[in-house]
């Protein structure tokens, strides 16, 4: 199984490194490996869209955040490429257009060969939704349907803004190019560089009969239901970053995410930590000292348990592979925790005078009397116990 890929070792910038750091370390490697400088060379396209993938997470501080804490499962959760790029699927026009802030000043094809320019490609808005699991569906998985109010695309005009029967029409300020030239003078002298058209804003057309419904925009208000794929073993607090779920964009562009907050429903009896399920379990003194056949919850209902003859208070017992599913950075599981339980002994406040008479007739046989071997014993049970 390949390593996880460490954003940080791309963009060759340390944790702590500030976002001013990060942008300028995108830049220089961007331009080291930029296409026009390398023509033909897959390896250096590879680690140009390497670095753009790593930049688009490292430089917004919520999926930042989730990268430090959860790795790739806090903001790709299994469901496709960092920022909507879809790793191996992303295009380099979608780089030059999701970054312009750090190409605009490159000038041509990102300022190197005075190539083609990216025609910007409009990217909806990204939604955030709370899933609210309990631990039967955390330890299984569950695919959750959510009726989600979104942008979706105007079905009078597929998403193109133009009035039905008509199309958007070759822009005639840049011919369609979506771009125009501007020279300027710099440091190095006289520079040409592209930037959007300001009538078309880049897209290379522009609608002059617009459709009624969404009013050129190509998206209107509506509501869809949804189904996420939610994996096992998912925790309290983790994200799952869902691509193309959110927002449609404008004249059929990339639709936003969904972020899927996850909620854990608390168990009345079982406590979750991390893989693991805890189990206090109280024993009265005669189901300690002669032993007995106890049930106990787990996730899918009750198992029974024995217990030994002169159990001690402190002692675990342990249920393999009752827990939890363990989930990884890549998204999936491969390991199941335990049902711990933890074992008390219940002493009674008040006695009736059998009872008492019972326990002082006890009192003074040498068999219940504790050696200084067994209070070693019970004393380091319960230092594991409150360890």
């Amino acid at each position: 199984m390949a390593a996880e890929t460490d954003y940080y070792k791309i963009l060759e910038v340390d944790k702590s490194a500030t976002a001013d750091e990060i942008k300028r370390a995108y830049k220089k490697i961007a331009m080291k490996y930029h296409p026009d400088r390398n023509p033909g060379n897959k390896e250096a396209e590879e680690k140009f869209k390497q670095a753009a993938e790593a930049y688009d997470v490292l430089r917004d501080p919520d999926k930042r955040a989730r990268y430090d804490q959860f790795g790739a499962a806090g903001v790709n959760g299994g469901a496709g490429g960092f920022g909507g790029f879809g790793g191996q699927g992303m295009d380099l026009n979608d780089i030059f257009s999701h970054f312009s802030d750090i190409f605009g000043d490159m000038g041509g094809f990102g300022g190197f060969g005075g190539g083609r320019a990216a025609r910007p490609r409009y990217r909806g808005g990204d939604l955030r939704i709370k899933a609210k699991l309990n631990l039967a569906e955390i330890q299984k998985g569950v695919t959750k349907k959510f009726k989600v109010r979104k942008h979706v695309t105007c079905t009078d005009c597929q998403g193109t803004g133009a009035e039905n029967g008509h199309h958007p029409e070759t822009c005639s300020t840049c011919n369609g190019s979506g771009y125009v030239m501007r020279t300027r003078q710099s440091f190095f002298g006289m520079m040409q560089s592209q930037e959007p058209c300001p009538t078309c804003h880049g897209e290379g057309t522009v609608i002059k009969h617009k459709c009624k419904k969404c009013h050129g925009e190509g998206i209107v208000q509506g509501e869809e239901i949804i189904e996420i794929k939610i994996p096992a073993g998912i925790a309290e607090g983790m994200i799952l970053n869902v691509s193309g779920k959110g927002h449609a964009a404008k004249h059929n562009g990339e639709p936003g995410d969904i972020q899927v907050l996850i909620e854990e429903e608390a168990h009345p009896e079982l406590i979750r930590d991390e893989s693991d399920l805890i189990y206090n379990l109280l024993l009265t003194i005669p189901q300690a000292v002669l032993g007995d056949s106890v049930e106990i919850p787990t996730v899918e209902g009750k198992a029974r348990i024995d217990i030994k003859p002169g159990t001690q208070p402190g002692t675990a017992l342990r249920l393999r592979g009752k827990g939890l599913p363990v989930i990884n950075n890549y998204g999936y599981s491969n390991s199941v925790g335990d049902i711990v339980v933890n074992i008390s002994i219940y002493v009674p406040v008040t006695l009736s005078k059998e009872e008492r008479q019972a326990f002082e007739q006890m009192k003074n046989s040498d068999n219940l009397k504790w050696t200084q071997k067994v209070k070693d014993t019970i004393f380091k049970a319960f230092r594991t116990y409150f360890k």
